[in-house]
């Protein structure tokens, strides 16, 4: 199969279960938003040094994870298609990942900027580029997804890339950017 297919050639894209929609859909941005976290995810892991493989497996992890919440949205739900869906058990894995990574670092009593070391300030980034896909989704929610998992994973997820960018600064030995006002 080649990777083009001309198909989007005038501007719209298949879903799956076979409608097809604008390219600038609120579905569309929404799962674009999802594939660029994705991305920005797969930046970070590879940044990482060797010694942090647990950070390493968990945005492996998260990776898997947000394909299936792309594959969530790209699913009407009305589709004859099966795809797995984001449910509960995703959502209360997250926290359990924030509780954990948590635990190790003090308490923050002020803002940070997004930096230090390499892997913290791409994780920021992805978190950044997370909070959009959040916005994108929740904009527009009704006419995208009656799974209502689906918003709260992007939230969890953005607090456990937060918390994660300021463990590779920790784990590093490197301090967290302060904001000075």
């Amino acid at each position: 199969m080649k990777i083009y297919t001309r198909t989007g050639d005038d501007g719209t894209t298949g879903l799956f279960g076979g409608d097809r929609v604008s390219k600038s859909h609120p579905r569309v941005q929404a799962m674009g938003a999802v594939d660029e976290t994705n991305a920005a995810l797969g930046a970070a892991r590879s940044s990482l040094p060797p010694q942090s493989h647990q950070m390493a497996s968990l945005l492996l992890r998260l990776q898997h994870e947000c394909f299936i919440l792309g594959a969530d949205l790209a699913t009407p739900e009305d589709s004859r298609a099966t795809v797995p869906r984001i449910e509960q058990k995703h959502i209360d894995c997250l926290e359990g990942d924030i509780d954990l990574w948590e635990s190790e670092l003090e308490r923050l009593t002020y803002f940070i900027l997004p930096g230090g070391s390499q892997a913290s300030s791409l994780l920021h980034l992805a978190r950044a580029v997370c909070r959009r896909a959040e916005r994108c989704l929740a904009d527009n929610l009704e006419s995208i997804s009656s799974n209502s998992y689906t918003l709260k994973y992007l939230n969890r997820l953005s607090d456990l890339l937060f918390i994660l960018a300021r463990r590779a600064n920790h784990d590093s030995g490197v301090p967290d950017v302060r904001w000075e006002q």
